[in-house]
């Protein structure tokens, strides 16, 4: 897994308050606030749905300012995969994947556990959450549901993403970056002012890897990456108080990726090895493209005792993937999923300005999605021998099963068709008040989610087969003609209630008292039409049953009830500060994504009948002198099934009825750690600044990979370090990633039977270089 240089601050659970200038000699130009969303003065950010100092508030929040997203080179949401507490996002795949768990939960596929909103934007899609954060000037990552302001699909928390803001900087910004794998990095920023109030920002950036992974059939790397894009952004303030924000962005993306290494027996046919464990090895073509265009207009305005915000987006995507679904040299089958979607989302926020002791906040949001998708499956000829003409001629005695037609024509290939249209829509109401009395403040929220969702889909083939019969050798044609239609259609609605106490010491210590509703909505597996197309085909040979369309493609929501209590700390003068939390989480009907059992070609989502999540977490950031900053942060998990009942097959084919009652979750990792220092050190050189050295190290499991827990990644670390020149106008880093060479697995699934696993990222090194004109 690529970590981007994870030494320091491994985590910040406050501003750095401490940041310095590049020599030592007093604040930076764009010293940090102490945890502020904006910095008030100077309008850095326009906050909109949390208070200005999220220390102050009853939430688990980690906060990465400028400083340290430059320093650790934090370029995308799973570089802060186990810096964060109870957070991981590994990287494997492609950048399609963006799978994130959170204290236990998550997904693989479909609807996401966490929210990501740049620049208060919503992403909706979490195909596209894996993207370059070009220039941002602060993360934020809230921890437990946080479904009463953001609604759906955030019930493990949300990711809020900040741009620079030109009405506080100006000027160009460069960076160029060279890594192992025969990666590099170009970035070029401009910020000015086109009057006092009006600020208009540029940005492009293009990245490229050679790849760390060899497809040993075909002698190349499969985990190369091309990807470019940029960012327009305008902000205008009048003195009134009315604020406008636009940020129009694209970027566009290809890459190989899947270098999923075969991890069974060996596999040796007619006298030859056909796959070893543990090479990567496949035939035909796999890669992941996309487009991504999305335009978000911010208009806010500040009364005297009240603010009114409109948060308005369009986004539209368009990806293709492609697969070798088996990932052998065989000729199985092939995937192509290609997708098209436009989206525009409207928020409007209604939020008390004057409130000492009382305070309020109304919201409307409201979404409409329209995707199409073309996922055909491709049979070759081995798919076809061992999946489909193996099971007939062993299911029917009578006959010898071939294909094609009887004159001996025909194609080696069975070509299976799928087309989706997937609209949908959906509407939100909600409400927030919150009470202070003398050091105690009471918090309490509720929202109505609404949502419409609608599949119609074409599953279709058209080919044909022989039967000969055994007695006297008589062929007979049996053309195959599958035209289904259909349209599916589901509602969700839910009520999301959420209620916490606090007792503040001061403005960033505290004890709460959290208790929230979280809530995933439903969906439907469009990944396992193939096999649906495919047993209906081979039940129109006589074998086998049908799948039952409705209860196989749809999936139900996901709900979850968050206890948390928790606090902020601070002292020796701020030296001293972070945060700590526990929780307990009880859910209900949890998604998980699995793969029907045998010798299938799809993966589904699938509800588990209901699971729990305790765990603690605490974050640590010390700075005993200006120039020492020292940093950790651990989270523990313990999720487990409380009822799973499902039905598997045997070693004989037979289906048995299996409990995973009180089995771990696969993918969450139990634990995750990390810890590092930067030391500061002047070099007294005037045009050189300082020297920067950081070490850290980064840590995560055991991540167990099925159900039955009978396969898992033990705990592993990985060691970073990293010297850096740092001057007000330039910054040069030479870094090293997993120094210790660890080896490890990000990943682990199944495909017709066969097991594959991704490896984590090698030792790696590289070369940053950052200026300021």
């Amino acid at each position: 897994m690529h970590y981007k240089s994870l030494a320091i601050p491994l985590l910040l659970l406050a501003s750095a308050a401490t940041a310095r200038t590049a020599g030592g000699n007093g604040p930076a130009p764009d010293t940090e606030a102490a945890d502020t969303v904006i910095v008030v003065d100077k309008v850095q950010v326009t906050a909109i749905k949390q208070g200005l100092v999220l220390r102050s508030q009853p939430v688990a929040a980690s906060i990465i300012g400028s400083r340290a997203i430059e320093r650790s080179g934090i370029g995308a949401v799973k570089n802060l995969s186990q810096t964060v507490p109870n957070f991981h996002a590994p990287d494997y795949g492609s950048r399609m994947t963006s799978s994130i768990y959170v204290r236990g939960l998550g997904a693989r596929i479909d609807q996401p556990v966490i929210g990501l909103n740049i620049d208060n934007v919503p992403v909706l899609n979490k195909d596209n959450f894996d993207t370059e954060l070009a220039d941002a000037e602060r993360i934020e990552v809230l921890r437990g549901p946080q479904s009463t302001l953001y609604g759906r699909n955030t019930m493990g928390g949300v990711v809020n993403v900040y741009t620079r803001s030109p009405l506080t900087y100006e000027g160009v910004r460069l960076t160029a970056e060279y890594g192992s794998g025969d990666s590099y990095r170009f970035r070029a920023s401009s910020y000015y002012k086109l009057a006092p109030d009006l600020g208009m920002a540029v940005t492009g950036y293009y990245t490229h890897t050679g790849g760390f992974f060899d497809n040993d059939y075909t002698g190349e790397k499969c985990d190369w990456e091309r990807l470019g894009g940029g960012r327009w952004k305008i902000q205008w303030r009048n003195r009134k108080g009315l604020r406008i924000d636009n940020t129009l962005s694209f970027s566009v993306l290809n890459q190989g990726g899947y270098p999923y290494a075969y991890v069974g027996e060996e596999i040796v046919r007619d006298g030859k090895t056909v796959i070893r464990h543990g090479q990567i090895s496949y035939n035909d073509p796999s890669s992941y493209r996309r487009t991504n265009i999305s335009d978000g207009l911010t208009v806010r305005y500040d009364a005297e005792k009240y603010s009114i915000s409109s948060i308005t987006s369009y986004q539209y995507s368009d990806d293709e993937m492609l697969l070798d679904q088996d990932f052998t040299p065989d000729s199985y089958f092939t995937l192509r999923q290609a997708r098209r979607e436009h989206a525009v989302t409207e928020d409007l926020v209604f939020r008390s300005r004057d409130g000492r002791r009382y305070g309020w906040l109304f919201g409307a949001f409201g979404f409409y999605r329209h995707g199409t998708m073309d996922a055909p499956v491709n049979f070759k000829q081995t798919g076809i021998d061992e999946l489909i003409l193996k099971n007939a001629n062993e299911n029917d005695k009578t006959y010898r099963y071939a294909w094609g037609r009887a004159d001996g024509t025909g194609s080696g290939e069975l070509f299976l068709g799928s087309d989706f249209r997937m609209p949908s829509a959906g509407g939100a109401l909600y409400h927030e008040s919150n009470y202070t009395a003398g050091r105690w403040r009471f918090t309490a929220g509720l929202r109505f989610d609404f949502e419409h969702a609608r599949l119609s889909y074409r599953n279709y083939t058209s080919t044909c087969y022989t039967k000969t019969l055994i007695k006297d050798g008589t062929v007979y044609e049996r053309p195959v003609e599958i035209d289904n239609r259909r349209t599916l259609k589901q509602n969700f609605s839910e009520f999301l209630p959420k209620f916490s106490v606090m007792y503040a010491f001061d403005e960033i210590r505290n004890l709460y008292i959290t208790v929230a509703k979280g809530y995933k909505s439903g969906g439907f597996n469009t990944q396992i039409f193939s096999d649906v197309l495919q047993q209906e085909l081979m039940n129109q040979m006589g074998i086998g049953e049908v799948y039952d369309v409705r209860n196989g493609v749809t999936y139900k929501p996901e709900y979850s009830w968050n206890y948390e209590a928790g606090g902020h700390f601070s002292c020796m003068d701020g030296a001293v500060r972070g945060d700590f939390a526990v929780f307990y989480i009880d859910v209900r009907d949890q998604q998980l994504t699995v793969f029907p059992p045998g010798q299938t070609t799809g993966r589904m989502m699938t509800n588990a009948g209901r699971t729990r999540s305790l765990g603690v977490e605490a974050a640590l950031q010390v700075s005993p002198w200006r120039t020492l900053d020292i940093n950790a942060a651990y989270g523990y998990t313990d999720a487990r099934f409380v009822r799973y009942e499902t039905t598997v097959k045997n070693d004989t084919g037979d289906p048995v009825r299996v409990s995973y009652k009180d089995n771990r979750i696969p993918y969450a990792p139990q634990h995750t750690f990390s810890a590092g220092a930067a030391w500061t050190v002047p070099t007294g050189v005037k045009w050189l600044g300082d020297l920067v050295l950081q070490a850290g190290v980064s840590c995560a499991g055991r991540i167990w990979w099925n159900e039955e827990n009978s396969l898992s990644q033990p705990f592993y670390a990985l060691a970073n370090a990293s010297v850096r020149f740092e001057h007000k106008n330039y910054s040069l880093d030479i870094w090293g990633r997993n120094l210790g060479g660890t080896n490890y697995d990000v990943f682990y699934f199944k495909s017709i039977g066969n097991e594959f696993v991704q490896r984590g990222r090698p030792r790696t090194f590289g070369i940053t270089l950052n200026i300021n004109i």
